[in-house]
């Protein structure tokens, strides 16, 4: 993810916030993007280690949860889930 955030253009930060970590903090042009990162969402205590840190920031830069989950994309309190293997092949 780090260096396909790179190539497309992107600073890259490891964030955190609190106590918490934030995978990557991607920014361009002013813009910022928010992204975890995880294998599976296969248990309530991943995904709230993985939407929880992003609930709390409060701006409205766009934030991602990215896994190889294949049937579950979708916006979850206002961060959207995608498929890594999908966000990969997007052009950037």
């Amino acid at each position: 993810m780090y260096l396909e955030l790179l190539r497309r253009g992107y600073s890259v930060f490891v964030g955190r916030f609190g106590d918490k970590e934030i995978d990557f903090i991607a920014e361009k042009r002013g813009e910022r993007e928010y992204i975890q990162v995880c294998y599976l969402l296969a248990t309530e205590e991943v995904r709230e280690r993985e939407y929880g840190v992003l609930r709390k920031i409060r701006d409205s830069f766009p934030k991602f949860v990215l896994s190889m989950d294949v049937e579950s994309e979708g916006t979850y309190e206002g961060i959207r889930h995608r498929n890594m293997v999908n966000w990969l092949l997007e052009c950037g």
